[in-house]
């Protein structure tokens, strides 16, 4: 029988967490690459685990212009849904220890895959958090001609006839958002249709629909935000450690930033659930691979700079 006073096994061993400490505490520039592994502990379902209405329609297919082009409204509800659930979390551990890394460290940028709002939240500094791929609390005119965009719009739902309905369907109650077994029962569940003058339109030219300000299959990435990346990046020929976390750093163009900073000299931690999930570029000796809940790990591997979360 174990002792009820027995000390709880370390999240991380021992050795590889002194290690890692100790090339953190010498590190002036750093860079970190998130994905959606970070979210997972706030009970956020990945963008293709969206469950209820949508579990017989495929995410990709929603996320592209042509899908909104074709029906705006289907592609909206689809969204609506994802603001809502990304609202009904909090950030985690992780989020609020990343910010404060931030904060304490001088020249660390933070390369955000996610679109769910929650590091803003946790009060990531704002210039040192690069939004890749957008966020759902973003809006913007869907015109080519106009430059109508808005941040941080946490209205929910956006427009009235965006409301999820508040019955024992919703995906969104504590029933649903604890087992998810909801999903199956909703399978044959219909989606209303909203007429085109009831979605969000643009305030300014008064002409367009709003779109989520997220990026869509098909889209480059934000030029502004790339070039804000770059420039960081040529400012040192070098990188003392990258940060990826909850994200198989894979799919490029957000991949070739692990490139990037082993070619500038960075050493790896790579903190997943999935011992499978590293970088395409593979780990060097010297690197770290800390397998488990991000929440959990990445507090612990940056107390020494940051103290207690």
């Amino acid at each position: 029988m174990v002792s009820a006073t027995a000390s709880a096994p370390p999240i991380v061993p021992q050795a590889q967490l002194e290690s890692f400490q100790e090339h953190l505490s010498k590190s002036t520039r750093i860079l970190a690459l998130l994905g959606a592994g970070l979210s997972a502990s706030s009970g956020l379902p990945t963008f293709r685990g969206a469950g209820g209405y949508w579990r017989t329609h495929d995410a990709t297919m929603l996320a592209t212009p042509e899908a909104f082009n074709h029906d705006p409204g289907l592609v909206w509800q689809f969204y609506s849904y994802r603001r809502h659930m990304a609202l009904r979390v909090e950030p985690n551990k992780a989020h609020y220890a990343l910010a404060e890394l931030a904060r304490r460290k001088d020249k660390f940028l933070t390369l955000s895959q996610n679109v769910d709002g929650l590091s803003p939240r946790a009060g990531h500094p704002i210039d040192k958090l690069k939004l890749l791929h957008g966020s759902l609390f973003d809006v913007k005119c869907s015109e080519f001609f106009c430059d109508y965009k808005e941040s941080d719009n946490f209205i929910d739902p956006i427009v009235p006839a965006l409301e999820l309905p508040r019955d024992e369907s919703d995906p969104t109650t504590a029933d649903a958002l604890q087992g998810r077994e909801l999903d199956i029962a909703n399978e044959n569940v219909k989606l209303h249709e909203i007429a085109m003058k009831d979605l969000p339109h643009c305030p300014k030219c008064k002409k367009g629909l709003l779109r989520p300000g997220v990026v869509w299959f098909g889209e480059a990435l934000p030029g502004a935000v790339m070039d804000d990346i770059d420039r960081w990046i040529d400012e040192s020929p070098k990188i003392d450690l990258m940060l990826v976390i909850g994200t198989s750093a894979r799919v490029y163009p957000a991949a070739g930033y692990v490139d990037t900073a082993k070619a500038c000299g960075a050493r790896v931690a790579v903190i997943n659930m999935d011992p499978e999930d590293v970088p395409a570029s593979g780990m060097g000796d010297e690197d770290w691979f800390f397998k488990g809940d991000a929440a959990q790990i990445v507090p612990e591997l940056l107390k020494t700079v940051i103290g207690e979360i």
